[in-house]
């Protein structure tokens, strides 16, 4: 073999290796978020992660996929329906080094994420109808459009916005997503009392919330450093180094933060505390030292733990948290390459400029923000439309009683656990 068939053949191995964490994740989310909801809702709440990546994975191969990285104008991709392959159609990714169909199931695992994200906002109350409809539409009229702003030949990038693998374009859009329809479908019943204080509503298995956290973490080297998409000069290596450390200090400084707001060392606050840190760092792993990683992981879990105790203090019931664990976070990394994007760094990945503790001044700050402005505008406008719609006729909510009752059951006709729940199992059982 050549040498640059070798390269083709290791960048490939690579990137498929990465896209099957990525992928993977989805069952990080999947325990992460049953583990954090009730009971009653837990199968519901875990099945849910394969209907939505199939649902992804069907609307990113007709459509999304074309929109992000097709040939079109600064807005959007206009062709590559189906991953077509035409002449100059997907020039975006022409500097990686690996066939079209692996880049595909790369970008697939980023969009499915952003859409188990948005998710979170629905939580233990939402119609299944509704995923089907707003899963589709979200993975073709919204995350792609931002998609193709930053990495699809669009006007963001242009501008050379800092986003390495996704704070904003996955992370950001499914927690805008998640609290436009958090507020839209309203608390859960029993969450907030008349003079609307809240409730605690425990998740059901902190060792589930636990394992899928850490499976998240795994998973991310693959959705940071395989963002690299080529070995050759080891700076996936660093991309994953950066990630690790921001992870680290993410969990203390959410522990840390935790104690001192409440007074105890909550186990759910550390695990969004890694979290937080891993989407904060996702913009800027390629863009900042190792130190700056730490500062910024720290600052992106305490800020994840402050935020959802006021956010659910002022009515905002999201039961997973994921508007401070993926929005907040998202907005602190994509905005912190602003201030320590090294001039290094910045040589090395080719786009943008050095942030303002390196003497950069104020330009890349001013990039950044924007990107976020206009992302979080985009987001929030296409997904209110859609879910207003939806709202109005089909409905967005289950009835109170199969609320109570648990989704389980009233979805799809069977307890998660029927052992602890279902007392026809459980009067069989005893007579035997």
């Amino acid at each position: 073999m050549s040498p640059k068939e070798i390269s083709l053949a290791l960048d490939s191995l690579w990137v498929i290796l990465s896209a099957i964490l990525v992928i993977g994740m989805q069952a990080g989310f999947a325990l992460l978020e049953a583990g954090s909801t009730r009971m009653k809702n837990s199968g519901h709440v875990a099945g849910k992660q394969i209907l939505s990546f199939a649902i992804a994975s069907l609307a990113f191969w007709a459509a999304g996929f074309a929109i992000t990285f097709g040939a079109g104008n600064s807005f959007i991709g206009t062709e590559g329906w189906f991953l077509k392959e035409g002449k100059g159609t997907f020039d975006s990714l022409s500097w990686a080094n690996v066939p079209l169909s692996i880049k595909f199931l790369f970008q697939l695992g980023f969009a499915g994420v952003s859409l188990a994200i948005a998710w979170g906002g629905f939580a233990e109350r939402a119609k299944l109808s509704v995923y089907f409809i707003f899963g589709t539409i979200f993975t073709i009229a919204i995350y792609p459009v931002i998609g193709h702003w930053v990495w699809g030949g669009g006007w963001l990038g242009a501008m050379g916005m800092q986003d390495f693998a996704g704070s904003t374009v996955v992370h950001l859009q499914g927690a805008i997503a998640a609290l436009v329809a958090t507020v839209l479908l309203g608390p859960r019943i029993g969450k907030f009392n008349k003079d609307k204080t809240p409730n605690v509503i425990p998740g059901h298995n902190q060792v589930y919330t636990v394992i899928g956290g850490f499976i998240l973490w795994v998973g991310w080297f693959g959705f940071n450093a395989g963002s690299t998409m080529a070995v050759g000069d080891g700076f996936f290596g660093y991309v994953a180094l950066t990630t690790n450390l921001a992870a680290a200090a993410g969990a203390i400084a959410a522990m840390v933060t935790a104690k001192i707001i409440v007074g105890k060392a909550d186990i759910p606050a550390m695990v969004n505390g890694v979290l937080a840190a891993l989407v904060a760092i996702t913009a800027a792993c390629a863009f900042v030292e190792p130190w700056a990683a730490v500062v910024i992981g720290a600052v992106a879990g305490s800020f994840t733990f402050w935020t959802s105790v006021y956010f659910e203090r002022k009515g905002i019931d999201d039961p997973i948290y994921a508007f401070s664990v993926h929005g907040i976070a998202g907005i602190i990394g994509t905005i912190s390459t602003g201030f320590f994007a090294s001039p290094r760094l910045v040589e090395v990945t080719g786009i943008g400029k050095a942030g303002l503790v390196y003497g950069g001044g104020f330009h890349q700050l001013i990039v950044q923000t924007v990107g976020v402005l206009g992302a979080m505008a985009y987001v929030a406008f296409v997904s209110f439309l859609i879910l207003f719609v939806l709202k109005k006729t089909i409905g967005l909510r289950v009835t109170a009683e199969q609320e109570i009752s648990g989704l389980d059951i009233s979805e799809h006709g069977s307890y998660g656990y029927p052992e602890q729940l279902d007392p026809a199992f459980s009067s069989k059982t005893a007579a035997q």
